[in-house]
């Protein structure tokens, strides 16, 4: 009989000899997976020989009209085990795209489970994993799966603690399906949090935390071993806080994560934060400036020299305006070099350092070094102290462009804090060129926002001006599937952008505190937070509610 791997190499051509003076270890399993990897042939044309060979059809997911009622005929934990999905019903047929037609196991349990009559089709794995990531929440499949991890523990006494573990064990499927449904829901972080009794788990989206699981206290240690073992690290060390960083695949969906782990009273934290490549190829319009913020921004960071910052607390998008500032600035004419604490994400075109404080480099002793590399555009992750603010005010003065990051409250308070570090006024003065304050807000979900009229003095308490109210339409969150019921998805950032002028340089240098900075600041035109928030909310983007809570 043809094997799939003789049709491939006869439809593409590939190099007979090469393939039989093959490593004999090797299966033509392992061999396709390689080819796949290399690019020679790609997953549809391994499915296409699979169906040729069991003489089925091929489908391709990405175009077939999948009817959720359908795919709900068929439980979701089989579909993952199997590699399947349900696609069409008529009648008492039910079409089912599998992966490997040859498993009879998986045909003769879905006949079972749904007494259909099963009509098998090939499609890739790739496709059906994004297909039962799309439709399939995986929350009772976790939950079934937490009592065979307690079983697994009371057997074997020990954790999963093989990087390369056995995917169909419970430990392995249980972290895979957690990490996949994060991604699915668009969390940006997962909290894993040991309490007396459990492991409550919960899923950060749009920045607010949900409540996602609550895992037996007895799974906890094979839970939080298995993720330390994906992301590297020391799985006997618990007494210290770690780092650490691995890489997701399921189906056509690749993330990297960021994992730190933190002990507390019950047990080791983990937080698992989801890097999106997408942050990197942001555009300022997707930032969400505003025409005239964005003219001061991007006369700033398109300056040969001088120092740019972006501030707000923790969480409020600053590494991602600062990655779509370096993508505006970067190419192959200048030298890019960068210093951050972690690196989070990976660019291509630009030199990323990351501080390591063990081995004693610092953000000072990093910024020091990258003086000497010849650079053009500087970016540190933060300035924290008054060395690594000397050093990046000293080189944004001696032909350098830096970017860099500080923790105030907004964009005027950002040069009293320079000056509080220790930096002389005059050198803050000649050297920086702009600061933005950002927040991040929920955006309202386009489908089922709700207009209303609001109330005037809940208005006029808000700070919003009233009698430009009426100039505009508003709106409130509803909720709805699309949304998770949260009336919101997505996020927009609120910025506040501060360009330092020659009146603001003579404030600075007669020491001027951040409230007069800010007054001026706001004569020349300077929009506040909190009003660059309410002409959001005003264009329908997000509501007065949200803004208030994210400005203060």
């Amino acid at each position: 009989m043809v094997t799939v791997l003789e049709l491939l190499t006869e439809r593409h051509k590939l190099n007979k000899s090469d393939l039989s003076n093959r490593d004999q270890t090797v299966s033509d399993d392992e061999l396709l997976s390689q080819l796949v990897a290399q690019g020679v042939v790609s997953a549809a044309d391994v499915a296409r020989a699979i169906a040729e060979k069991s003489n089925l059809n091929f489908v391709s997911l990405k175009d077939f009209p999948v009817n959720p009622a359908t795919i709900a005929l068929v439980p979701p934990d089989l579909c993952r085990k199997y590699s399947l999905i349900p696609i069409a019903q008529s009648g008492t047929d039910l079409t089912v795209a599998i992966s490997d037609p040859s498993n009879v196991l998986a045909i003769d349990d879905v006949r079972a489970v749904t007494k259909l009559q099963i009509k098998p089709v090939v499609a890739t794995s790739e496709e059906i994993a994004s297909v039962i990531n799309l439709y399939l929440r995986s929350d009772q499949e976790m939950q079934s799966l937490t009592s065979a991890i307690e079983l697994d523990h009371v057997q074997s006494g020990s954790p999963v603690a093989d990087k390369n573990a056995d995917q169909t064990a419970p430990i392995v499927r249980f972290v895979n399906l957690l990490i996949s449904q994060a991604i699915q829901d668009r969390a940006s972080d997962i909290h894993l949090e040991p309490a007396e009794s459990d492991l409550r788990i919960r899923f950060r989206i749009d920045g607010v935390l949900h409540e996602s699981q609550h895992a037996p206290k007895a799974a906890q240690a094979e839970i939080i071993s298995r993720i330390k073992v994906m992301s590297e690290m020391d799985i006997a060390e618990r007494r210290v806080p770690q780092d650490g960083r691995m890489t997701f695949s399921a189906g056509e969906t690749k993330r990297d994560l960021r994992v730190a782990s933190l002990p507390t009273v019950w047990g080791e934290k983990l937080v698992l934060r989801i890097l999106d490549s997408h942050t990197t190829n942001m555009t300022f319009e997707e930032l969400g400036l505003q025409p005239s913020n964005l003219k001061s921004y991007q006369a700033a960071v398109t300056k040969p020299w001088g120092m740019t910052l972006v501030t707000g607390p923790t969480g409020s998008g600053k590494t991602t305006t600062l990655y779509a500032s370096l993508a505006l600035v970067s190419g192959p004419q200048v030298n890019v070099i960068t210093i951050e604490d972690p690196i989070e994400y990976r660019m291509d075109g630009i030199n990323q350092m990351q501080v390591n404080s063990k081995a004693g480099l610092t953000f000072a002793t990093a910024l020091r070094s990258m003086l000497r590399a010849d650079p053009n555009i500087m970016m540190v992750g933060e300035i924290r102290d008054r060395e690594t603010a000397q050093i990046a005010v000293e080189a944004a003065l001696t032909g350098h462009l830096v970017l860099s990051t500080l923790h105030t409250n907004d964009a005027p308070s950002a040069v009293t804090r320079l000056v509080e570090l220790g930096v002389e006024p005059f050198l803050v003065s000649s050297s920086l060129d702009c600061v933005v304050a950002q927040r991040l807000a929920r955006k309202l979900c386009e489908l089922c926002r709700e207009a209303y009229e609001p109330d005037a003095e809940h208005l006029k308490t808000a700070g919003f001006p009233v009698g430009s109210a009426k100039k505009f339409t508003f709106f409130k969150p509803k909720g709805c599937e699309h949304c998770s019921q949260t009336g919101y998805r997505g996020r927009i950032a609120i910025q506040e952008v501060m360009p330092i002028t020659e009146e603001i340089e003579e404030l600075i240098l007669d020491r001027a505190s951040s409230t007069e900075i800010e007054k001026l600041a706001l004569e020349q035109g300077m929009t506040t937070l909190r009003a660059d928030g309410f002409t959001k909310a005003a264009m329908g983007l997000t509501s007065i509610e949200e803004v208030l809570r994210v400005v203060a």
